[in-house]
């Protein structure tokens, strides 16, 4: 590792340009990492991180304020796999901040890290019906992120395990047991919210149990709102599956109600509960026009979803910008904003420099600041088109540029093909595929980007364009869904004022040649053009603040209003 005075002088270096008289106190005390770290840079202790004492108390609040459930298998950070959790607890956030009442409803994961919580404690402890028997069942209160939260714990195997999903149980039952947990939880305690929000197929189940039991019981002020994620993901389920829950699964196998229209005429023909979901809820929502329109005209849901057309609404997703902030990030080596991006240049040589992407000599690291650096981070996917990233590490390290991959497979056959390709680039190459997930990694890679690249076959919405723009990394995307909708090309001159990125159309290889291509002769040729596009796309405002009021306005037209 270099000495102090090298670390010292490498930070001249890189902030050469900073205007005089800007201080560099703390940049004298940087540790540079290295790939030979017996611990990995992005393991480091960071400083706490308390994101609730940056929550915004102070801001406009909504004349008309409701009480507001999230039903959700995911919550950021504490029970994060995709980005579903990310939305739930940035749209949660932003309903706070306008003076509503929420609450989220998990299940309490083995898996979750209790630290995490604050003020855990136990709320009630009642049973809940699954398969012929009442499971014994706590519930506890606690916060997160500033966010109250409500956990169901089942007596049973449910929810056990290493992991938020793949347990040894079946996660469809589980997930039925604990829709009607939540509905007898709130039963039991005499809650009523104006809105009972569910998400994806997992929840699905609520709205058949809520207007079909619950809603004969004592529960009558709640309606439903539905959130469409992921429109590939279905929950496809026997009768006799959702007869364990403890209603009559045969009398929802109705073209109407929640058959799998897949299935009609098939022995036997089976149930999909993101359909009876559809059915059920008073709203149904999806992250991004555009994925609405797209799910109107393909996929076999489409009858379905013009059925119920009028209760239908596509909501771009927003950011939570108290979360993914440059500015505060407590995971980066430097803060940066769109006014002082000096902080930027630092970051990046540090990712370098502990992925051994430059040379810990400083001639070497002066020459490389200029090597543009991609990014990207994403599950490893058919959806997230796996062909056009692959094709990606070759293309990039043609034009002379530094690709890091960051993400996880589940398919073992996709695990194997990219333990082979980060093999190949383990040293001396210009990428890096790091084939795991880490949130400090993440953060710390969109702060060091040059570019994020999204090349999805489809995206309802994606967050990796927004969250690389609010961090200075222009996006490079395919034309689908929210991406669409977010990311507009550099050279169409017809939406100039808009421009913000690179944008292809096609799934083969050569259109994704076009806009790296593109990209990188922006970005080497007009260099002051592209600091410009950076400051700019970090001011666009994604945050849920933003796009929340578009729910507000959603729950506000199915709520039931006391005299």
């Amino acid at each position: 590792m270099a000495s102090s005075v090298d670390n010292y002088y490498l930070f001249q270096v890189v902030i050469a340009d900073k205007p005089t008289g800007s201080s560099d106190s703390k940049l004298k005390d940087l540790i540079w990492p290295s790939p030979s770290d017996e611990i990995p840079f992005w393991k480091r202790d960071f400083p706490s991180w308390d994101v609730s004492s940056e929550h915004p108390v102070d801001g406009e609040k909504d004349s008309d304020p409701m009480h507001i459930v999230h039903v959700t298998a995911e919550m950021a950070p504490i029970a994060k796999v995709g980005g579903l959790g990310d939305v739930v607890t940035g749209l949660a956030r932003a309903c706070l901040s306008r003076g509503h009442k929420v609450d989220i409803m998990l299940p309490l994961y083995e898996c979750i890290q209790k630290q995490q919580i604050n003020e855990l404690a136990l709320l009630t402890t009642y049973n809940s019906y699954h398969d012929g028997n009442w499971v014994p069942t706590n519930a506890y209160t606690g916060l997160v992120s500033g966010i109250p939260v409500i956990f169901i714990e089942p007596a049973n195997q449910f929810f056990k395990g290493q992991y938020v999903y793949g347990g040894s149980y079946n996660e469809l039952e589980a997930y039925l047991f604990f829709s009607r947990a939540c509905l007898e939880w709130m039963q039991v305690t005499g809650t009523q919210p104006d809105i009972i929000h569910i998400h994806e197929w997992q929840m699905s189940g609520l709205p058949l149990l809520y207007w079909d039991m619950y809603h004969y019981l004592s529960l009558q002020k709640p309606r439903i709102v539905l959130t469409i994620h992921n429109m590939e993901h279905y929950g496809e389920c026997t009768q006799e599956q959702l007869s364990k829950c403890g209603l009559d699964g045969s009398i929802y196998a109705t073209v109407e109600k929640a058959v799998d229209d897949r299935t009609i005429g098939h022995n036997p023909e089976r149930l999909c509960l993101l359909k009876g979901g559809i059915v059920y809820s008073n709203a149904v929502v999806t992250v991004s026009p555009t994925y609405l329109q797209e799910t109107l005209c393909s996929g076999w849901l489409t009858g379905t979803l013009i059925r119920n057309r009028d209760k239908y609404f596509g909501i771009l997703n927003g950011i939570d910008t108290t979360m993914w902030n440059p500015a505060t990030d407590v995971f980066l080596p430097a803060k940066f904003s769109a006014q002082i991006t000096e902080g930027k240049e630092i970051c990046k040589l540090f990712v370098q420099r502990g992925l051994g992407l430059v040379s810990e000599d400083i001639s070497a690291s002066r020459i490389t600041r200029r090597v543009p650096l991609v990014v990207c981070i994403t599950r490893l996917v058919a959806q997230k088109g796996l062909h056009l990233i692959t094709h990606a590490i070759k293309h990039v390290e043609e034009l002379g540029g530094q690709l890091v991959v960051l993400g996880k497979a589940s398919d073992g056959r996709v695990e194997r093909e990219f333990e082979a390709l980060a093999d190949m680039h383990s040293q001396g190459s210009s990428i890096r595929i790091l084939l795991m997930y880490s949130e400090e990694l993440s953060h710390m890679l969109y702060a060091a980007a040059d570019m994020v690249l999204v090349p999805s076959i489809y995206e309802p919405c994606g967050l990796a364009q927004m969250i690389g723009m609010r961090y200075g990394a222009v996006p490079i995307v395919r034309k689908t869904g929210g991406l669409a909708d977010t990311v507009f090309d550099m050279d169409d001159q017809s939406h100039a004022e808009m421009a913000n990125g690179f944008v292809f159309e096609g799934i083969d290889e050569g259109s994704l040649n076009w806009a790296l291509d593109r990209a990188f002769s922006h970005y080497r040729e007009k260099p002051n053009e592209w600091n410009d596009i950076v400051r700019k796309i970090m001011e666009i405002d994604s945050s849920w603040n933003n796009t929340a009021g578009k729910y507000i306005d959603v729950y506000s037209s199915i709520r039931v209003r006391s005299d």
